[in-house]
């Protein structure tokens, strides 16, 4: 650990699992999300495998779900970002993939939220954008967390990216990232990685520092 003018710079992934200061992220183990990739059972036992480790450790979870709007309540970019995903080239043809209290909107039954847990809506890629994650992880001192679930490559990146913006450090633990497109998922690892801030590591060797 370093020390700048009376501040404590931690580096180092063993310096940073501290419960005290660390917390986790499950961000959109939905069941209509994990459905979507083909290694949704692996990376659902690796989240599963994070979650008991960062519980027994007393680290502080937060869970988000992605929520969408109906369509008529839904704006100019809501509009755009469902015809681009659903491919269509009319608004009159979307649907709202993932509305409140559907199937497919609940977190899967292995990575259930406890009685502890806070779980945070969204409607946007960033954990941060639209929910109290950043009063939250601040009100709690937390410096670090450690983020799983679901897709790396589309709302993990930018969810890392938010948090090394406002003063967080980022854990990506890559087995316990699912992705939709293997190569983009990879780019977006590479990019965290060369733009520095982030740390990158893998469920057991977390694991294995929280049971420390």
């Amino acid at each position: 650990m370093h020390e700048h003018r009376g501040l404590r710079i931690r580096t180092e992934l063993s310096e940073l699992c501290d419960p005290s200061r660390l917390a986790l992220l499950v961000y959109d183990m939905q069941v209509g999300i994990v459905a979507q990739i083909d290694h949704g059972d692996r990376v659902t036992a690796n989240v599963a495998r994070v979650l008991s480790a960062a519980r027994r450790a007393g680290v502080r979870t937060f869970f988000t779900r992605h929520m969408s709007l109906p369509v008529a309540a839904s704006g100019v970019s809501a509009v755009r970002t469902a015809m681009a995903w659903q491919r269509k080239t009319d608004p009159r043809q979307i649907v709202s993939p993932f509305p409140r209290d559907s199937p497919q909107f609940a977190i899967v039954p292995e990575v259930q939220p406890g009685p502890d847990d806070v779980v945070f809506d969204k409607i946007a890629m960033s954990a941060f954008v639209g929910t109290p994650l950043e009063f939250a992880l601040r009100d709690c001192a937390i410096e670090a967390f450690a983020v799983v679930g679901v897709a790396m490559e589309v709302g993990i990146e930018p969810t890392a990216r938010h948090a090394t913006d406002l003063g967080f450090v980022p854990i990506i633990v890559t087995d316990a990232c699912g992705y939709g497109h293997e190569d983009a998922a990879k780019r977006s690892l590479e990019t965290l990685e060369f733009a520095g801030g982030t740390l990158q590591t893998d469920t057991a060797t977390l694991a294995a520092l929280l049971e420390s």
